[in-house]
């Protein structure tokens, strides 16, 4: 899998841009905030009160023994498709080579009882792989599975139709799942695995039709890859990679170590909404080098508090966020719900800044910057076209490039108690820029070309939002720093309708 690395960083950007400040923020930059308890806002408390699974063998079910090693993928492999499965209360295991594992055939049902457990006891690399569509997983618990790096352990070759529910997926190496088109996640708890807690990639083809629904995913990427592999882009509660098509709603994604959920690469037509997103130790939430998508009605809280430190305690004057827009922005030639990224009717409380719409002038199709190497936009199909001469003018000058644009965000509340996140400074920002552009050296990007679309052209636009806190606004780069009064005036002219209020946490 061709991971494509996330981009915070100004690259290349002018000294110019510079802007060096004391963070005023407490010097610990490995702190992380408590374990979330169960907040008051309905959640899907799915991990401390499982499902449980039938008692009873259904009828006409096959009947699977735990005393018997290998006996899932023995019985699945000699039974015809469509056949359902009981697995007894019990530690399931399969042979003990490493590539053993279950092979569903078409339309197969796996039903755990109360405490059916299978266990890949550190020794196997997968649970469930194969082709097989429409492949149904309920009430059973998948553990200690060793999954390399990028890949998972259930539904490990992305097959398409499957359902997983009231399922719990935790301690495993690499991604607890994959996912292929159609696939539904359902009252799942998905924990404390190595990379991801859900992998959304498929190798060949598009996932389309993802609906990810009232599960609990927390504690994931304990193997803390972001640190292992820097700038891998590699983690995350759930990464969802070229998905045309999610629905995303009624989760607790919480206490993840990094983002609670990443779209990159050519995603398009998200809807994530009623999700409550809290302390993960980086942004909540995302959206980049992608397309169209409605946020809503989410509440978000206490996020980013780790990587946002520890980005102003070096000395890094990006405005790292909870939600990040990179690179992302509504197009109307793409098919979807929508046709804009439509930011509403979230509540953003405590967490380290808000909201960053940002484009890197030197990332677009052929570019020795894209660090989403091989990748184009969905406008252009032949990335070898964007190059001079023709990328400097109409179409290509703006299909080759990945925009910031069209993003609404209204009716938000925005609530920002400095005391409570510990911190003085660059926790409390706004912001829609982009770098100074200088590479390569036949880009038609360079100079403020970029950084003056983002701000002034591309149709982003703040309104009718309520601030409760001393926040700040960051328009251009990093070196315009505004208040409230500058924000709203001219030339910006953002957040007409807002209200503000400046003392902390009001």
């Amino acid at each position: 899998m061709g991971i494509k690395r996330r981009h915070w960083a100004l690259a290349a950007a002018s000294p110019a841009l510079a802007l060096l400040a004391a963070t005023g923020c407490e010097n610990t930059p490995d702190a992380r905030p408590k374990p979330t308890a169960a907040p008051s806002t309905p959640v899907a408390r799915v991990c401390a009160k499982p499902a449980a699974g039938p008692a009873k063998a259904p009828t006409g079910a096959v009947t699977v023994d735990p005393a018997v090693a290998g006996d899932l993928a023995a019985k699945t492999k000699s039974s015809p498709p469509h056949t359902t499965f009981w697995l007894r209360p019990g530690e399931h295991r399969l042979e003990p080579d490493r590539y053993a594992q279950v092979i569903p055939k078409e339309g197969d049902r796996y039903l755990g009882a109360p405490g059916a457990v299978l266990d890949g006891r550190k020794k196997n690399q997968y649970a469930f792989g194969g082709t097989a569509r429409n492949v149904t997983l309920r009430y059973l618990t998948v553990r200690g599975f060793v999954a390399p790096h990028d890949e998972g352990v259930v539904n490990h070759d992305s097959a398409d139709g499957w359902v997983i529910e009231h399922a719990t997926v935790r301690n495993n190496s690499g991604a607890g799942l994959m996912a292929g088109a159609r696939q539904q996640v359902r009252a799942s708890c998905l924990r404390d695995n190595g990379q991801y807690g859900m992998n959304a990639y498929k190798a060949k083809g598009r996932i389309s039709g993802l609906v990810v629904e009232g599960n609990e995913i927390v504690g994931n990427n304990t193997g803390d890859w972001e640190r292992r592999r820097e700038g891998c882009g590699c983690t995350g509660g759930i990464k969802f990679w070229a998905v045309n098509g999610a629905d995303v709603r009624g989760n607790w994604v919480h206490d993840n170590r990094g983002t609670g959920l990443w779209a990159d690469t050519n995603n398009n037509d998200f809807r994530i909404e009623n999700n409550v997103l809290e302390a993960n130790d980086g942004a909540a939430l995302i959206y980049e080098t992608s397309y169209n998508a409605v946020i809503r009605k989410n509440t978000i809280r206490r996020n980013n508090w780790v990587e946002g430190r520890k980005a102003a305690d070096r000395g890094d004057t990006f405005p790292y966020p909870t939600i990040y827009v990179s690179e992302s922005g509504g197009e109307p030639r793409i098919r979807a719900r929508t046709d804009k990224i439509e930011i509403y009717r979230n509540v953003l409380e405590n967490n380290w800044s808000g909201i960053t719409l940002w484009e890197n002038a030197d990332r677009f199709c052929n570019s020795p910057a894209n660090t989403s190497s091989g990748d184009c936009t969905l406008l252009v199909k032949n990335t070898d076209r964007c190059a001079q001469p023709a990328i400097a003018t109409a179409p290509l000058y703006a299909d080759c490039r990945w925009k910031t644009q069209r993003v609404d965000i209204h009716g938000n509340r925005f609530v920002l108690d400095k005391s409570v996140v510990g911190c003085t400074v660059k926790c409390d920002r706004m912001a829609v820029l982009a770098n100074y552009g200088t590479y390569p050296d036949w880009s038609p990007y360079q100079g403020e070309r970029v950084a003056e679309a983002i701000t002034r052209k591309q149709h982003n636009r703040w309104h009718d939002n309520v601030y409760r806190g001393p926040w700040t606004f960051v328009a251009h780069d990093p070196s315009r720093t505004l208040d409230a009064a500058q924000w709203q005036g001219t030339p910006y002219q953002q957040d007409a309708g807002s209200t503000f209020r400046a003392r902390d946490g009001g």
